[in-house]
């Protein structure tokens, strides 16, 4: 029985590369239950649907920082093979080409993960913008909500705790 893939299991899987915010391939055949080698050819299979900027070959010094960086990537410390990292958009065309009940619930995690990291990130933005104290408490609280949501923990940010 497949469980449903929760938010936190995308969450931990997104790193920063590049100035995007990215998965690599093997994280990405974990969640949707396939082997990084289906993964990259099914990118290989469609070409037209990856273009620039979509999906990019780690470099060698790339790997070895994110090995370094990122305990659930040690696997990858000695693997031959450079991973592949999927931008937000990368992903998002994946999710047209595998098809499984899994599939479905995985893109929906990833989308809405990207979705809300977004959210928060546009939150935090506009706090230091906002002189008003009540748009200041307002955006607080959506954050402190977005940060429950993110963490998963039932958490609910009250006004007196923001």
């Amino acid at each position: 029985m497949n469980l449903p893939v929760k938010f936190e299991d995308v969450e931990n899987k997104i790193i920063p590369l590049r100035e995007h915010n990215v998965m690599l391939d093997s994280d990405v055949a974990a969640l949707y239950g396939v082997t990084t080698k289906e993964i990259n050819q099914a990118v290989k299979n469609n070409p037209d649907k990856f273009p620039q900027g979509y999906i990019f070959p780690l470099t060698t010094d790339e790997k070895t920082e994110v090995v370094k960086n990122f305990d659930h990537l040690d696997k990858l410390r000695f693997s031959p093979q450079l991973p592949k990292a999927f931008t937000e958009k990368g992903l998002y065309m994946l999710a047209t080409i595998i098809k499984s009940k899994r599939a479905t619930q995985t893109t929906l995690a990833i989308v809405e993960t990207f979705t809300r990291i977004r959210h928060l990130a546009r939150n935090m933005k506009a706090l230091s913008n906002v002189k008003d104290e009540k748009q200041k408490q307002n955006l607080l609280q959506k954050s402190g909500e977005l940060i429950a949501e993110i963490l998963d923990d039932d958490l609910k940010a009250s006004e007196t705790e923001t």
